[in-house]
């Protein structure tokens, strides 16, 4: 049978905009629904507002510890509402370019309205049945709230209303120690609110590497952050102007909660089940070829679960681009995803822990790590906190790399291309790094692979020996 479109996109986030534009810019006819606002969480609750608020932390943090560097100032004066602007105002930089203008001019339909599928090859949305040869699902996450007593009530804050604040909490419980309360709960700090994050493992981000995450953790109780480990919100309670929170036992006093213990799909109102498309908690079911078990219907992003950045949502959107426009052929490749946390010092990742290579690849497994203190210009910056780990194989091919210190969700990126295209770590020493810069980290580390292989050979080392003795003429 015939169809309106050639691809109906549902939801305006990351995910979804990438396909929209690629395929009308393709000449495909495209239609995008999204309920909201086109730009997603990444816009408006995420990646963007998140970095603008922490770079105003950094700034009073800075102006607070001039006296590292012969610099010495009174207090700094924080005006959280100015603050918070500096926010509102990137984003309002930023919106254009995820404009409804800028999509229709691209010749995409815009769609403002919540819809659900009717069957298994159409979508109603404002009264219409959106037909199409196929569809993709983009309709993204939102926070989890777990069902702690006395918590709706007393009243709490999300990644979705905290950077709309006009007023700092002087007091915060960060319920959650992943990436978001991390990020949140220091930029709050250094704006002027105690901060008290609740951690239900024994560690910050419990999915990075160990170590990493203490260099992290040492930072904040430094800076006077309270961590709870082991432990769990139980209860709530509100008494007068604060708000009680029960931990193992002991009370947190605050003036405010943010919540950020993970992420749920938005699947609650598509009616999947008409479509014919499974799902679980975690997110929608989709092959290698990121198609649902509706063949004709395709999810990527946040709704999928699995890697929730935007930069991943982006990368699935262009496999579900080639597949729904052309033959579904293409498959999501994700031996080699980054990700990075921005507290600082900043956390960046790829690839496997030292753990989890082990227990793949048994006692294979080489270790090379190199401190920032060895780094001329982290010395220079007084930025020696941090290391960078290598997990590598015993050709030097890197199976992971940790980097934890400044600037890390920049400096790993070299390490990305070399995993990638399948490059040894000594593809990193290969070429000449600017002097004194903070990525020399990675040629250091490099050179320090090799140095290792030399020490281990002591036949090499004993034909080394021998040769030169033959230059200088004692046989």
């Amino acid at each position: 049978m015939s169809v309106e479109y050639d691809v109906v996109v549902i939801g305006g986030g990351s995910g979804g905009l990438v396909v929209a534009s690629a395929a009308a810019q393709l000449h495909a006819k495209v239609a995008l629904v999204e309920k909201d606002r086109l730009g997603g969480d990444c816009l408006w609750f995420g990646c963007v507002p998140s970095k603008s608020l922490l770079h105003a932390g950094r700034a009073a943090y800075e102006v607070r510890n001039g006296s590292r560097f012969g610099i010495y100032t009174d207090p700094p004066r924080i005006e959280f509402a100015e603050a918070t602007r500096h926010v509102q105002q990137v984003i309002a930089n930023i919106q254009p370019h995820d404009s409804p203008e800028r999509f229709r001019s691209l010749g995409v339909e815009v769609i403002f309205g919540e819809g659900k599928f009717s069957g298994r090859d159409t979508f109603a949305v404002n009264g219409r049945q959106l037909t199409a040869r196929t569809f993709v699902v983009a309709t993204g996450s939102r926070p989890a709230l777990p069902p702690i007593p006395g918590l709706q009530a007393a009243g709490f804050l999300t990644n979705e209303q905290v950077f709309s604040l006009q007023e700092c909490p002087q007091s915060l419980a960060v319920i959650g120690a992943g990436p978001i309360g991390c990020e949140l709960g220091q930029a709050l700090h250094r704006l002027g609110s105690q901060v008290t994050i609740i951690s239900s493992r024994d560690r910050i981000m419990p999915k990075e590497e160990p170590e990493a995450a203490d260099v992290v953790e040492r930072q904040f109780v430094a800076e006077g952050i309270r961590i709870i480990h082991n432990a769990r919100a139980e209860s709530v309670e509100v008494a007068g102007n604060k708000k009680i929170v029960w931990v193992g036992g002991q009370k947190v006093v605050v003036d405010e909660i943010l919540m950020s213990s993970g992420r749920v799909p938005n699947v609650h109102s598509l009616n999947l089940e008409a479509a014919g498309v499974e799902f679980y908690k975690t997110g929608i079911k989709v092959n290698q070829k990121l198609q649902t078990t509706n063949k004709q219907i395709y999810a990527c992003g946040d709704v999928i679960g699995g890697y929730q950045f935007t930069h991943v949502a982006g990368y699935e959107a262009a496999v579900v681009v080639a597949n729904a426009l052309f033959l579904p052929v293409s498959k999501a490749d994700y031996r080699v995803i980054p990700w990075a946390t921005f507290t600082e010092p900043e956390l960046a990742r790829v690839g496997l822990t030292e753990e989890q290579a082990r227990d793949r690849y048994g006692d294979k497994v080489c270790i090379v790590k190199q401190d920032f203190a060895n780094v001329d210009r982290a010395q220079a910056e007084a930025a020696t906190d941090g290391f960078a780990k290598y997990v590598l194989d015993p050709k030097g091919q890197i199976l992971g790399a940790h980097l934890v210190g400044s600037s890390a969700g920049e400096l790993i990126h070299e390490v990305i291309l070399a995993m990638k295209n399948k490059l040894p770590i000594t593809a990193l020493s290969g070429y000449v790094h600017i002097y004194p810069t903070l990525s020399e980290i990675n040629g250091k580390a490099a050179l320090a692979f090799k140095k290792q292989g030399y020490a281990a050979n002591k036949t090499l080392q004993n034909l080394l020996r021998g040769f030169f003795n033959f230059r200088r003429g004692k046989f």
